[in-house]
């Protein structure tokens, strides 16, 4: 690494390092509704639960012989961050930087906290051959997002989960997951376990009339699903969902099932989307400084998904598919504005827009008043497989599938440009921390007659 390299490294590093140290004022922005975090229910609302679910998986990994052989793509991890110096220094650093109450490598409840690097290798190769379990109070479904909790919002974590080396090789490895997630091995789950099964009481309360709402059989093994991906990707029954009013072009429909996170209006074109109140920068969401231009100025809704919910993306419009574009970026990077998020990077939901894996359909929708919008939906963490199942030149019917997350989903955003006249419906909740999901191809806005475009 020559000179000039490394001392970008370090002023990066040092970037970091005052984000979290310098006290920060509260900033007004261009948005008319923030929710409180602790959204989407991606890890426990009570941080205990995930240190003692994180103790027991790393007590499990320390019970298995020592000379356990990593799986191929751990293995190369671990060679990309013994062999970069940039990555081993960091790597190192973020787990001697996490901070006072997990020193000791316990965390604030008394748990055990993974120690360096080569511990946190071997969890990893651990979970990527298990499936997430149900739990009752919080749903640990990130495995990889509660090992990496406490380092991620470290300085050092800060850097290292930026760099595309390390993003390029937890997409591998992500990857594979998913290969076990979609095999019928990944079946272990489904089951009617007390505790932690997918269908067992405690889940049936958690996820009510699933049985009348999804496609399913509990008369066969795993209710039929054939493996978590299935599972998890399931489809709603018919007439479960209805479309909102599918033969009025001025009624926008729900793109998720989801609960509002932000309405922004007058979106900038570049922003400082990694400070306290995280605003939108239109050109690093987009990846595309001409594209960004079309919507700067205009309005976004972004919501968030919930980890029981449904995971398949519909069509807000009726129009045609002129765009689509799959955005690579990180997968564990959270705002350092915010501090230590227990739940990382759930309180980081409008910066991992500008920075996370991602996927973007562009719509030319059949009114007029709408002409060109943007659907853009955000992968968090392990959540970060988008898949696109709509291609440019095809024609959708509003309430039409788009695509889906595999393993769940963490939030969405819908793009109109300045002079879309547009009026949101979020059905008589106040946007908080009991913001609760509205049904997927529901009403979620309309837009009146006349643009001024």
């Amino acid at each position: 690494m020559n000179r000039s390299h490394f001392k970008k490294v370090l002023l990066l590093f040092f970037a970091c390092t005052l984000l979290i140290s310098i006290p920060l004022t509260s900033r007004s922005d261009n948005s008319e509704q923030v929710i409180p975090y602790k959204v989407g229910k991606w890890l426990p609302s009570d941080q205990t639960l995930e240190s003692q679910w994180r103790a027991d998986l790393i007590r499990k990994v320390a019970a298995e012989p020592a000379d356990t052989p990593l799986l191929p793509v751990i293995q190369e991890f671990k060679d990309l961050i013994e062999n970069d110096p940039e990555i081993y220094m960091l790597f190192n650093e973020m787990f001697k930087q996490i901070p006072d109450e997990a020193k000791y490598k316990k965390d604030p409840v008394g748990n055990p906290q993974i120690k360096d690097y080569k511990q946190m290798l071997r969890v990893l190769n651990y979970t990527m051959t298990r499936a997430p379990e149900f739990n009752e109070t919080g749903l640990v479904g990130f495995p990889i997002n509660a090992i990496l909790d406490w380092p991620m919002g470290t300085p050092a974590g800060c850097s290292v989960f930026l760099n595309k080396k390390v993003n390029r090789q937890l997409k591998k490895i992500l990857n594979q997951w998913a290969v076990y997630l979609g095999s019928s091995d990944s079946c272990y789950v489904l089951s009617d376990d007390e505790k932690h099964g997918w269908f067992g009481s405690d889940a049936q309360k958690a996820m009510p009339g699933f049985a009348k709402d999804f496609i399913c059989d509990p008369k066969k093994p795993h209710y039929g699903f054939t493996s978590w991906d299935n599972f998890f990707t399931r489809r709603f029954r018919e007439g479960r969902r209805p479309v909102a009013s599918p033969d009025d072009d001025y009624v926008i429909a729900n793109s998720c099932e989801s609960a509002p996170y932000k309405i922004a209006r007058d979106v900038k074109l570049r922003d400082e989307f990694w400070i306290k109140a995280q605003p939108y920068s239109l050109i690093h969401m987009l990846d595309s400084e001409e594209l960004a231009k079309t919507f700067e100025g205009g309005t976004l809704y972004q919501a968030f998904l919930s980890a029981l919910s449904y995971h398949r993306w519909h069509s807000p419009v009726s129009g045609t598919i002129v765009g689509v574009k799959i955005i690579d970026g990180s997968y564990y990077a959270e705002a350092q504005s915010m501090g230590f998020d227990p739940a990382g990077p759930n309180e980081s939901q409008s910066y991992i827009t500008n920075v996370a894996s991602r996927a973007l359909v562009l719509i030319d929708a059949d009114n007029p008043d709408i002409g060109l919008m943007g659907v853009l939906f955000v992968g968090m963490a392990e959540v970060s497989s988008n898949e696109v199942t709509v291609y440019p030149g095809q024609h959708v019917n509003k309430g039409e599938q788009l695509g889906m997350f595999h393993f769940g989903g963490s939030t969405h955003v819908l793009l109109f440009r300045p002079g879309v006249k547009i009026k949101f419906n979020l059905h008589g909740q106040k946007p908080g921390l009991h913001s609760h999901n509205i049904n997927v191809r529901a009403e979620i806005a309309t837009v009146k007659k006349g643009k001024d475009l």
